[in-house]
């Protein structure tokens, strides 16, 4: 019972301590007593009055009582036994917790180490964490951010209880299996690497702290392949022999414990893909997504991620997203330039007057389209102000960057907008669309969806879509037109004018979208990947037509074996993924692990 008091649910203070002192302090001195009050006295002669546990410290001697008896020695191991013991329980039973509390749990795991090395029960931690992760974690309500951090945190753990990694091998299997079901693991792994809080909602540690964790590994790793190669003289060979310990008994034979110790995290994370390749492309669009909606020139965060992650991916992987960086800087450089240059034009005063904006306030991203990920294009009708602001701007740009061009993406970017009206001034920061529909109202006060879905060049369900964002901000009413289909937007001048000037549909909140509308700029990586693999579906439905049925491991070898033009260089899963659309499609079906055609 005074174990269980003195480890109690507070996980930031150490326990074995004052759980050896308590030994001593307490129950020793009964027995002591007890034993000297039956005859008991100490054995100067007998070699077991040396007796030492196999972990804690031995003292020569206890408290008040001077010398130990050989019996006192045995009843003080037994104590120490059962006490690690039931710590050691107690631990293992709040182990999950200990972990989501980690790092500020270091030291309940180190309690948990100790007693571990002690007892030598460490296949009893290995089955009831297992179970605790299936029970608690690897659950359809548990999101696959959470499951990651967790098991960030459970490597980190784990590598403290057990620097050979033979029980993360047993733990984290598990995890790994089940995150590799789940569509969103890549992405939701990227976003820890890039977003400055690590993608984690609930708080815990930053996505900074990560990437300093991965820069930790791989300095260590470095140091570790130094010391185990070089200016390793004889004695200190002697001593790291004499200090060398086996393997546990559970580890797999397959590894060797340096493999095992050189596995980094990001090492850890890419097992759960099966390759770093696809980790890279999710990187390389989420990079191009961000990038594309900075409204500054500020990428010194990214710049850092993109150098840790060269270390662990090699140069030569991250080159296209270096280029993609390396724009960000020379655009930078280009605005400035371009905006010196018309500044310093004859004749700027006077068309600025009459174009109302100054080139002030145009900065313009200039990408490299060959290193970049595919980019969604829109056509969309911006305001005769703003199109000959871009039109001066590509201009220039043509003279200073001979002979190079600018093709504008107007579907793209941000927008800051001041909106002033009669009783009130409001600012918003929205993409160009949102943007080119509230100018439209400068016009005229009120439109139809689809008079200005025809003015500003987009399908009328995009715009019902988009508009709803200024509905929902009390900058314009929607009301009922003539055709039900047809509805009538209004200009708010004044918030008093709201409820008489319009009749608000119920439907109205159907089309109401966040700021952040949810549309990607850049086509996402299963949607390149089913463009790439459009090409081969030619080759399979010939194949399945000829064969017949055919299993994912004859049509993946058969496709690498006979398509030459072009090359057939996709890996296993992800001519699976291709498969499993067709299947959707209705063009192939699936019996047994078999694919045949769609009758």
């Amino acid at each position: 019972s005074k174990v269980y008091e003195l480890a109690g649910d507070d996980y930031r203070i150490p326990v074995l301590g004052s759980v050896n002192k308590w030994i001593q302090v307490v129950p020793l001195q009964f027995l002591h007593a007890l034993l000297t009050y039956l005859g008991d006295s100490v054995d100067y002669d007998s070699g077991l009055s040396g007796l030492k546990s196999p972990l804690a410290s031995r003292p020569s001697s206890f408290p008040g009582i001077g010398v130990p008896s050989e019996a006192l020695l045995r009843w003080h191991m037994r104590l120490e036994y059962f006490a690690y013991e039931t710590l050691q329980d107690l631990r293992i039973g709040k182990l999950f917790e200990i972990i989501v509390d980690y790092p500020e749990s270091s030291p309940a795991i180190e309690d948990l180490k100790q007693c571990l090395e002690y007892t030598g029960q460490h296949s009893k931690l290995v089955d009831s964490f297992i179970s605790s992760l299936r029970y608690r974690l690897l659950t359809a309500g548990a999101s696959t951010n959470d499951i990651l951090h967790q098991y960030v945190s459970t490597i980190k753990a784990l590598r403290s209880i057990d620097p050979t990694g033979v029980f993360l091998e047993a733990v984290g299997e598990p995890i790994r299996d089940y995150l590799r079901g789940r569509k969103d693991t890549i992405k939701c792994i990227v976003t820890m690497l890039t977003d400055g809080s690590g993608g984690n909602t609930s708080g815990g540690n930053a996505g900074d702290n990560l990437l300093e964790e991965l820069n930790r590994d791989a300095e260590n790793q470095e140091n570790a392949d130094y010391d185990d190669h070089t200016n390793i003289d004889e004695k200190q060979a002697w001593l790291n022999s004499e200090s060398w310990e086996p393997d546990p008994v559970e580890a797999d034979p397959l590894k060797g414990s340096r493999s095992r110790r050189k596995i980094d995290i990001l090492g850890l994370m890419v097992s759960i893909i099966g390759s770093k390749d696809q980790l890279v492309n999710e990187y390389r669009v989420m990079l191009a997504e961000k990038l594309l909606s900075k409204s500054d020139f500020d990428i010194d965060s990214d710049i850092r991620t993109l150098e840790l992650l060269k270390i662990h991916f090699g140069e030569s992987s991250m080159q296209k997203c270096e280029i993609m960086l390396n724009d960000l800087i020379d655009s930078k450089r280009t605005n400035s330039n371009i905006k010196t240059s018309l500044l310093n034009a004859p004749g700027t005063v006077a068309g600025q007057e009459e174009a109302e904006i100054s080139h002030d306030v145009l900065d313009a991203t200039i990408i490299s389209s060959n290193f970049w990920p595919p980019i969604q294009t829109e056509d969309l009708a911006v305001p005769a102000s703003v199109d000959k602001l871009l039109s001066d701007f590509a201009q220039r740009f043509h003279q200073i960057k001979t002979p190079r061009k600018l093709l504008w993406k107007k579907n793209l970017g941000t927008v800051k907008l001041e909106l002033q009206f009669e009783d009130r001034s409001m600012q918003f920061t929205v993409v160009p669309v949102q943007a080119a529909i509230i100018m439209r109202f400068q016009e005229k006060p009120s439109w139809t969806s689809k008079a200005l879905a025809t003015e500003i060049g987009i399908p009328v369900d995009s715009l019902n879509r988009r508009i709803g964002f200024w509905t929902s901000k009390g900058v314009l009413t929607e009301s009922v037109g003539p055709d039900a289909d047809d509805h009538i937007f209004t200009i708010v001048d004044s918030m008093s004018d709201v409820n008489k000037n319009s009749i608000v549909n119920e439907s109205c909140e159907a089309f109401q979208m966040n700021e952040d509308e949810g549309e990607s700029s850049v086509a996402s990586v299963e949607e390149q990947l089913k463009k790439e693999m459009t090409v081969y579906e030619k080759f399979i439905i010939g194949m399945l037509t000829n064969f017949g049925n055919m299993t994912l491991d004859k049509i993946h070898n058969t496709l690498k074996m006979f398509c030459a033009e072009p090359s057939y260089d996709k890996s296993l899963q992800q001519l699976q993924s291709f498969l499993s659309g067709l299947v959707s499609d209705e063009k192939l079906e699936m019996r047994d692990g078999l694919y045949l055609l769609k009758k």
